[in-house]
Formats: structure tokens, C-alpha cells, sequence
């Protein structure tokens, strides 16, 4: 084959793709299957190069051969006709010709075909679609004997996640989403508490309006080596997902995000960066710092962004730093552990008039450690081997300041929180999983795990028992799934849900002379889920 018709065929590639396509989408899988085309060619030029080199090796050594055998039959005179050594030379050259202008034609298919995967994806955002129909009977007993409920409650949420990896170290991640009930949702201005739902701990965790949001966007770098040690390393900057962290996620049917379900799942802006101590045993050391709400005047203000310095309207800065510790994981076995304190935590000024804003109360230390098994024993049986199994205990500890009270108390006071779970395989499908979950918390026990998803409220932040049962199975290979989940919350004090102060977070017995006060709290819940 001559260079001119190969670079045809690589013009042809990238300049005549099905150009008339009447969707991006079409002109992209013309141009893939040019792609291929292209690959076949190059895979057979090499082919054929190696089978060309191959009998030039072969013709050479019998030529040798049988030249060996009949130079001295062979006269003088006719050594001009059999051929000289000069012509044998410019033979040689030519084929050198030919390998290396073979070599020419291969690379510039091969940068050709670069070139297409940059057209079609590899230089492009990648998406990927999640979307969840769930509709939910939810009914709560208050402290009083009242009842409420709602028997079919149905929502819509939406995911789409884009990623893209500029350089093997360096990866763009984020995710835009949409959660809202069918419809229009009526009475969502008249509770006291209806302004919170756009919060930015919460907002894509709430089936608010049809507004889509970020809720997640950052960079992510990624490296071998740390200041020439023999360390891996990441480092990520941007509104981080924060929420569906280990052990949450088992019953989400999610990979995992960095924090521990325990004590952590808001949406949160800040950083982290990961050290691998020891590959072999899994141990590593994540840093975490973050901002929950930034002390700075309105846009149009004569000092915009700057400080706002008047504490009867602003709230200082709201910071988080802490880490996770690994000390091992190898995949079947896990311990793992996470601390942090939160500054400047906040509560309503006045439960019944949110206009009033809030006030700054004191910080929150917290301590999590857990225990993880992914497959129970050595190959005992197949059903252990997909059973996994966790323990976790978490503690909380409050730091009132200035004059302030936290949940109820002027002291700091510390509260504690037990979590076990199984998930095990399904016993009617073979990529299901079943999985039941109890989890305690004492009377000051706090959780900032306010994007939980249960509708009822976070079960995790129960101030009391939480029972939780669910069937995940699956229609469509992984992508088509079902769920049928059910959780029940049975609260011994107030302030589960609440923030950190007396408003919303004391932490009071409850008794039946408190109208208003759920007890507790059912929730059946069953999804369809589609993702690709």
C-alpha cells in the first residue's frame, strides 16, 4: 500500500465522518467505527511488516546458502551475469526504504486514530446517568398520640455524573442533580422550618423544587511518589462528596466517599489529601478541612465578601478539620477510624421565626471507629463468602462558648452512638443483597448527618433505636435496579434532627405532655433506579 492512499484514508477518517449524521451523537459513532478501521489497518501493516521481515530472513539465509555451495563452480567471466556485490547493496537499501516507510505510514495511522479518540472521547467530559423513581409510605406517632403520615409520597431524583482525566495524575470529577417530589408540593412555605430546605448542608439531599444544583465538583491529584519517598498521595480541592461515606453506602447501594457514615453525610466544600503509609497492610492517613458557611457581606454591599463584623446579623466563619485513619485494610478485614472538630456551630435564633437567623454556640469533637468483614471466613461456603458484616461506635463531645448552651445544656457533655449491620446475598436472585441494620444513640449523642437519605430523618442522628431492613435487586444486569426498604426510629430524647444549640437540639426526655414532638418515625420505601 503507497503513503498517498494511506494519508487518503486517514483524511478520509477525520474529514468525511458522516458528516449529513442528524445527531452529535451519530457523527460520534461514525467516527469511532473509523476509529477501528484505522486500528484494523495499523494491526495489519504490522502483521505484514513482521511476516515481510520474517522471508527476507529466510530468502537471505538460502541465498547465502546456495551461493556458498557454487562460487567455486561458477567462472570469472559469468559472475556478471549471476550479479555483483554493488547491485546485492542497492537491493538492501530499497528494502530498508520500504521497512522504514512503512514504519512513517504506521505512525501517522496510529496519530490519526489519537487524534480520533480525541474527537469522539478521550478529551471529552464522560457522563454517566442516575435516576431513581421512589415512592414511600411514611407515618409518624407524636409524643402526645397524634398521628401523620403520608401514604404515597413519590419522588424523582437525578445524578449525572462527568469526569475527566487530563493526564494520568490529574482527573476532574463532579456531579449536577435534581431531587424533587411529583409535581408541585404543597405547603412546603407554611412549616417553621420550610426556609432550611434549600440549606447548604442538605439541598440536593431534599426533594425541594426542579432546580438543578452541584453537588459535587473538584479536582483530584494523584501520585506515586511524595517529595521522592515511596509514598501514594492524592490531593483534592473543590466541593467534595461528602456524603454517602462508608457503611451509609451499603444500604444506598453506592461506592463509598471518604467520610464515615457514622458522623459525617452533609455536602461540604473544603480539601483533602491521602497518604498510602503501607501498601501491604492498607494503612493510610486521609486530611480533611472544610467550610460550612463563610462569613462575608453581600455582593452589592460597598465592602463586598468583605468580614461582616456585626454579630447581631453574621455568624463567624464555620470550620472542620480532622482526618481518617486506616491502620488496616485488605480488603476482606478493615478497621478504620475518623476524628474532627467542627467551630462556630449554629441554631436558630427562633424556632418560630427563621427570619431572625442564627446564632453561634460553641464546636463539636467527634471520634469514629469501625470494623468491616467482606466475605466471612476463608471460602467456607459461597454464601458466607458474599456476606459482609460491620461494627462501629462513635463519640461526640460539645464545646459550648461564649454563654452558650448546646443541646440543651451549658456544660459540654459528651454522647455515644453503637451501629451493626449485615448485608448478606439474596436468596432469590443471584446479584441481589439483603441487609439489616440497628443503630443507638444516647441522649447527647450528635451526628452532622443531616444528607442521609431517609426521608423521615436521619436515622443515624436518632437520639433513641433505629431499625432498618432492605431487599436491593437487580432487573437489568447492574443497570436497571429495585429496592425495598424499611426503616423505623423510635426517639427517647428531642433534637435528633436538630442543629446545636437549645432551639432545635435540646436534648430533653420525651414524655407525653409535649404536643408537637414525634416519638416515632416509619418509613417504607420502594425505588427503581436506572443507571448507565
Amino acid at each position: 500500500m503507497n503513503k498517498p492512499l494511506l494519508l487518503s484514508l486517514a483524511a478520509a477518517a477525520l474529514l468525511g465522518t458522516n458528516l449529513n449524521a442528524q445527531t452529535m451523537f451519530e457523527r460520534f459513532e461514525a467516527m469511532e467505527r473509523e476509529m477501528n478501521n484505522l486500528k484494523q489497518q495499523i494491526a495489519t501493516l504490522k502483521a505484514n511488516q513482521a511476516a515481510s521481515e520474517a522471508e527476507d530472513e529466510e530468502d537471505e539465509e538460502e541465498a547465502e546458502v546456495a551461493s556458498n555451495d557454487s562460487k567455486q563452480d561458477v567462472p570469472v567471466a559469468l559472475k556478471s551475469v549471476v550479479g555483483n556485490e554493488d547491485d546485492e547493496d542497492d537491493e538492501d537499501e530499497d528494502d530498508e526504504d520500504d521497512i522504514a516507510s512503512d514504519e512513517e505510514r504506521i505512525t501517522e495511522l496510529e496519530e490519526s486514530v489519537s487524534e480520533l479518540v480525541r474527537n469522539t472521547s478521550g478529551s471529552h467530559l464522560k457522563f454517566k446517568v442516575d435516576y431513581r423513581f421512589a415512592i414511600e409510605n411514611m407515618s409518624y406517632e407524636m409524643a402526645d398520640g397524634t398521628k401523620a403520615k403520608n401514604d404515597a409520597f413519590m419522588t424523582n431524583r437525578l445524578w449525572i455524573d462527568m469526569g475527566y482525566k487530563a493526564t494520568n495524575n490529574l482527573t476532574f470529577k463532579g456531579q449536577l442533580a435534581y431531587n424533587k417530589a411529583f409535581g408541585q408540593r404543597s405547603g412546603a412555605s407554611t412549616p417553621a422550618n420550610a426556609s432550611l430546605e434549600a440549606f447548604d448542608w442538605l439541598a440536593n439531599e431534599n426533594a425541594y423544587d426542579d432546580t438543578i444544583r452541584v453537588r459535587s465538583a473538584y479536582f483530584l491529584w494523584q501520585d506515586t511518589e511524595f517529595m521522592g519517598l515511596d509514598i501514594p498521595w492524592t490531593l483534592s480541592i473543590g466541593r467534595r462528596p461528602s456524603t454517602g461515606g462508608h457503611l451509609i453506602n451499603l444500604r444506598d447501594d453506592d461506592h463509598a466517599n471518604s467520610p464515615v457514615g457514622h458522623a459525617i453525610n452533609v455536602e461540604f466544600d473544603g480539601l483533602s489529601s491521602k497518604f498510602t503509609l503501607n501498601k501491604d497492610w492498607g494503612t493510610s492517613i486521609k486530611f480533611c478541612m472544610g467550610r460550612g458557611m463563610s462569613n462575608a457581606q453581600p455582593r452589592m454591599a460597598a465592602t463586598a465578601y468583605a468580614t461582616d463584623t456585626n454579630t447581631s446579623v453574621a455568624n463567624p466563619n464555620i470550620d472542620l478539620g480532622g482526618f481518617i485513619f486506616t491502620p488496616y485494610d485488605d480488603k476482606q478485614y478493615k478497621i478504620s477510624s475518623m476524628y474532627y472538630y467542627a467551630n462556630n456551630l449554629i441554631d436558630l435564633r427562633d424556632y418560630t421565626d427563621q427570619t431572625q437567623g442564627f446564632d453561634t454556640v460553641g464546636g463539636l469533637h467527634s471520634l469514629t471507629t469501625y470494623f468491616t468483614v467482606t466475605g466471612i471466613g476463608n471460602e467456607w461456603s459461597d454464601f458466607l463468602d458474599e456476606t459482609t458484616f460491620f461494627a462501629s461506635f462513635s463519640v461526640s463531645k460539645s464545646d459550648p462558648k461564649g454563654g452558650q448552651t448546646m443541646f440543651g445544656s451549658p456544660e459540654s457533655e459528651t454522647g455515644t452512638s453503637y451501629w451493626v449491620g449485615l448485608q448478606i446475598p439474596s436468596l432469590l436472585t443471584e446479584d441481589g443483597r439483603w441487609g439489616f441494620e440497628y443503630n443507638h444513640g444516647s441522649r447527647y449523642w450528635r451526628a452532622i448527618t443531616y444528607g442521609e437519605d431517609t426521608n423521615i430523618g436521619s436515622k443515624i442522628a436518632a437520639r433513641g433505636d433505629a431499625y432498618e431492613a432492605y431487599f436491593t435487586e437487580y432487573l437489568v444486569d447492574d443497570i436497571l435496579s429495585m429496592q425495598l426498604r424499611y426503616t423505623y426510629i423510635d426517639y427517647k430524647y428531642t433534637g435528633s434532627n436538630g442543629f446545636f444549640g437549645s432551639q432545635t437540639g435540646s436534648a430533653n426526655l420525651i414524655t407525653s405532655s409535649m404536643p408537637g414532638i414525634v416519638d416515632t418515625a416509619e418509613d417504607i420505601r420502594f425505588y427503581l433506579r436506572y443507571r448507565y
